[in-house]
């Protein structure tokens, strides 16, 4: 009987180490796990933040991550091990190795540069050797938490141009030029080209374009592009598309040029509006310019018959080509003629006097 008691006890003694363990190994019950930003651009860092909702004496945290695109800058709250693509910290307030207990820590991580595309990646987080101040284990989380991150360049918006030079003349087709780039373009994997025109009352116009299979299309009954959609992005990237537009009458025309997103339920990239005057075609001919005009006169001459004044009794006068010479120069005609006559004068008497 003695022996059975003991036996017993000794399974109940078992029973509540267990018990009290399975108390005691508890688990993070208000962990969060956050990280300082979601998008991540070429020389940016991102800090993993990690609070355990509770103070602990020992923990290791385990962190990997995708060393094509981040690198590890540093740690707070243990002594860290980087590998190369997973960072380790250890922190043993228990063991007297570190200074207190904590509850938080976290690293920092930096976008490594060239990046040219938006890349997703991802924080995959473990925590194991948990335990509290007073040596208390605490469960393992051993299925990763993931914290997702997209790291890509600073995109510039898309810019939209339609070129073309000269006049506009009706019903002429006019060669022009549309042109989509960027110095740093977002990725898009289908999109399309789509126009649309606003134009004087009965009027209309056309955007001509010849594809690869020499098919002609109006951009702005159609669009342009294959059904799926075509690529863009990247450094310094430029889509040119010849075109040729034709207008069937003068006044202001407005166009609209949208990149759409096939992938996005033809979601506009970008759009731009461009208002085009088109002008009666001009003759060519370049009319006299008469600056001094004569009024029509009463006897019924044109403007550019020269007209004779008349005096006061209506006697006609003549218009003199040449001035008269005035001051200085009729002095000297007058004693051009007295030194004339003179000399004259004095030749005859010394011919009478002989």
């Amino acid at each position: 009987m003695k022996k059975l008691t003991n036996i017993i006890t000794i399974f109940f003694i078992l029973f509540l180490l267990t018990f009290t363990a399975n108390v005691y190994a508890a688990t993070l019950n208000n962990l969060n796990i956050t990280t300082d930003k979601t998008t991540v651009h070429p020389g940016e860092t991102v800090t993993l933040n990690i609070d355990f909702g509770q103070d602990l004496g020992a923990y290791t945290v385990n962190v990997d991550y995708d060393e094509n695109l981040l690198e590890y800058i540093s740690a707070e709250g243990g002594t860290a091990n980087n590998t190369g693509s997973k960072v380790i910290v250890v922190y043993h307030y228990n063991a007297g190795v570190d200074p207190a207990p904590r509850s938080t820590m976290s690293i920092t991580f930096k976008a490594k540069e060239g990046m040219i595309t938006t890349n997703p990646t991802d924080l995959s987080i473990t925590l194991t050797g948990l335990g509290t101040p007073d040596a208390n284990p605490i469960d393992d989380i051993t299925v990763p938490i993931i914290k997702n991150l997209i790291v890509e360049p600073v995109y510039v918006d898309y810019n939209i141009a339609l070129n073309y030079t000269g006049d506009i003349i009706p019903n002429e087709e006019k060669e022009m030029e549309i042109v989509i780039s960027s110095s740093m373009g977002k990725n898009y994997a289908h999109t399309r080209i789509l126009a649309e025109a606003i134009t004087p009352t009965g009027e209309n116009v056309r955007l001509l374009s010849t594809d690869n299979q020499n098919l002609e299309h109006d951009i702005i009954q159609s669009g342009w592009g294959s059904a799926d959609g075509d690529p863009i992005g990247g450094k310094d990237v430029i889509k040119k598309i010849t075109t040729r537009g034709v207008f069937s009458g003068k006044g202001d025309y407005t166009i609209t040029l949208k990149l759409i997103d096939r992938d996005n339920a033809d979601a506009v990239i970008e759009s731009k509006s461009f208002t085009i005057a088109v002008q009666e075609q001009s003759t060519g001919v370049v009319p006299p310019v008469n600056n001094n005009q004569v009024p029509p006169s009463s006897n019924g001459q044109q403007p550019s018959e020269q007209v004779p004044s008349t005096t006061e009794n209506n006697t006609p006068t003549e218009t003199p080509n040449v001035l008269p010479k005035t001051g200085r120069t009729i002095y000297l005609s007058i004693l051009s003629v007295i030194a004339i006559l003179t000399i004259s004068y004095m030749s005859l008497r010394n011919k009478k006097s002989k």
